[in-house]
Formats: C-alpha cells, sequence, structure tokens
C-alpha cells in the first residue's frame, strides 16, 4: 500500500466518523497514528465530551471489534481478562473470556481501579497477551486500548503509575468544542437523552485488518533521516536537563516519537518524515511522561508549555 492510498483511506474514515462525531479531527488522526504502529492512547476529558462515542464510530470506520469496560473501585483483574469455570458436561475448565478479548479496547475511567486490575491491563497492552491461570492467551495485532480519565473528579482515584503512563503513546487532551461545533452538536442530537446509536448513521468500514496490516507495512518504508533521528533525541535528552522537570522522557519516548513521526507522515501522503511531523506529536507523546519539579507545581506550570519551550529551543534541521 503506497502513502497516497494511506491519505485516502484516512479521509474516509474521518468522513465516517463526522456521520456522528462533530470535529475532533485531531483526535481521529492521533488514534489513526496510533493504531498504525500498535499504540494505546489516554484521552482526558470532561464527561460528555463524545469520548466513547468517538472510539465507537472509530472502530466500526475500520470494522475493528469493539468492547467497553467501566473501570470501578471494585474491579478485579478476573473481571478484565475473563475465569476458567468447571463445565460439569465435560468434566473440564473451560475459559469464559473477559471483555479485554476485542480489537478497539474502551477502558472508562481507568484511574478508578485499584492497581491489582491496572497491572492485569499493563501486560496486555505490553504484551498483546494475558495470562489467566498460568496460560496465555494472545490477543491479536489489532488489539488497542482507549483509555479515558477524568480530570476534575479526582476523589477515589488511583494515579496511574509511571510504567503505565509510559506504555501509552499519546495523552490526548478533549476539550469542549468550539461554538459553531457545539451548536451543530445539539442541532444533530439533540432530540434524545441517550446516547446515539451507529446504526442509526449509517457508518461504513472503510478498511479491514487486511488493509490496516497493509498499512502498517507501509509505515516501515517511510523515510526518516539522520538529522531528524538527532533532532528527536535532542529534544528527548532536553526534557532530562530542564529546570522544571525532575524526571525527563524514556529512551522509549524517542522511540515512540520516531514511529508516531513516520505513521503520521504517511497519513499526510509523504512517504519522507519532516520536522514539523515531530513538532505536531511531541506534546501528545511527551506530556505524560516529564514528572514536574515540585518548584513548577507551586508556579502551575503545565508539561504542555514546558514541551513546547524545548521545541522553540532545540534547532530543528533544516
Amino acid at each position: 500500500m503506497d502513502v497516497d492510498s494511506i491519505r485516502a483511506i484516512t479521509e474516509r474514515v474521518r468522513v465516517e466518523v463526522h456521520k456522528i462525531v462533530v470535529g475532533q479531527d485531531e483526535v481521529i488522526e492521533l488514534m489513526l497514528t496510533s493504531l498504525m504502529i500498535g499504540g494505546h492512547i489516554l484521552i482526558e476529558g470532561v464527561p460528555g465530551t463524545a469520548k466513547t462515542l468517538l472510539s465507537q464510530a472509530f472502530a466500526a470506520g475500520l470494522r475493528l471489534e469493539f468492547g467497553r469496560i467501566q473501570f470501578t473501585p471494585d474491579l478485579m483483574p478476573g473481571d478484565l481478562l475473563g475465569t476458567n469455570l468447571f463445565n460439569f458436561q465435560t468434566n473440564s475448565f473451560v475459559l469464559t473470556k473477559g471483555p479485554i478479548f476485542t480489537q478497539i479496547l474502551l477502558a472508562d475511567e481507568i484511574n478508578r481501579t485499584p492497581p491489582k486490575t491496572q497491572a492485569a491491563l499493563l501486560q496486555a497492552m505490553n504484551e498483546r497477551a494475558v495470562t489467566i491461570d498460568g496460560r496465555n492467551y494472545p490477543l491479536g495485532d489489532e488489539f488497542m486500548v482507549v483509555a479515558t480519565q477524568n480530570p476534575i473528579e479526582q476523589q477515589g482515584t488511583y494515579p496511574l503509575p509511571e510504567a503505565q503512563l509510559d506504555r501509552f503513546l499519546f495523552k490526548i487532551i478533549i476539550t469542549y468544542p468550539s461554538h459553531d461545533e457545539e451548536r451543530e452538536v445539539v442541532r444533530r442530537h439533540g432530540y434524545r437523552a441517550a446516547m446515539p446509536r451507529l446504526g442509526e448513521f449509517g457508518l461504513e468500514a472503510v478498511v479491514d485488518e487486511g488493509g490496516l496490516a497493509g498499512m502498517r507495512r507501509a509505515v516501515v518504508d517511510i523515510r526518516l533521516s539522520d538529522e531528524l533521528v538527532a533532532y528527536i533525541v535532542d529534544v528527548i535528552r532536553a526534557t532530562r536537563r530542564h529546570a522544571s522537570l525532575e524526571f525527563g522522557a524514556s529512551t522509549r519516548a524517542a522511540t515512540m516519537l520516531a514511529s508516531a513521526a513516520r505513521a503520521y507522515a504517511a497519513l499526510q501522503g509523504r512517504d519522507f518524515v519532516i520536522p514539523d511531523d515531530v513538532k505536531f506529536l511531541a506534546i501528545p507523546v511527551l506530556r505524560h511522561r516529564v514528572v514536574l519539579s515540585p518548584g513548577a507545581e507551586i508556579e502551575g506550570l503545565a508539561p504542555d508549555r514546558i514541551v513546547g519551550e524545548i521545541l522553540e529551543q532545540t534547532p530543528a534541521p533544516r
């Protein structure tokens, strides 16, 4: 599959998703970028900003199986993974699969579940497999976690450990829609209380698993020059020296930023990466991988601002 085909598919996916979701172009592109390189995403946004609906429409447009689980304080690993139950007719144990056995998994309010269950999800994200009673079960190459968390309600939550945050390719901040977009949302959906059903809007699948595999193979051939590799490394290393950051980004962050830049370039119809690709992706790749110093927290600085300063101060190749 060539980059022109990838760009055409991207446009068609956006058209299908927009049949039900208004706006969110940037979020859709980041979700596609993540899926093309096997990444996972963390979405932060207040309730009622279409996080669930967007995930459902995204999966439908790609003909991928969608699953959702509401994370709660009493959720146990078995509720997520499944369990072996004894079948008296066959005199054997049979696996009852949990909701994690899907392709696009919406992990809603992931920070509401205790660390033991978060650890079970971490293995699935990292290995694309789960272990139940000592046996490994693969989840497939298309497995992708879309996790959400609510920024305004922190009581009864369990902050995600740095090791798990580092497994998310992007942290995406969803804000309120613009005035015009909000008017369109009300015009389109303001006649019901329940969440819209995808079947009512005639969403069509744009690509299947074979097409997605072709897109992923194409990403490998996207050119990333030595100068851009050096630029990515310089940006990552600058996070470790910044006075407002107690901890900077890891080497994994550098490899993920490079991979994401290749995928994003393909979505734009190019077979080569340019500095603007890296600059566009750096904040969603790094905002959850850096730790503010106590002084920066007192001053109210945000990771986005600091990463932006680093991008401004780090010379980019011409």
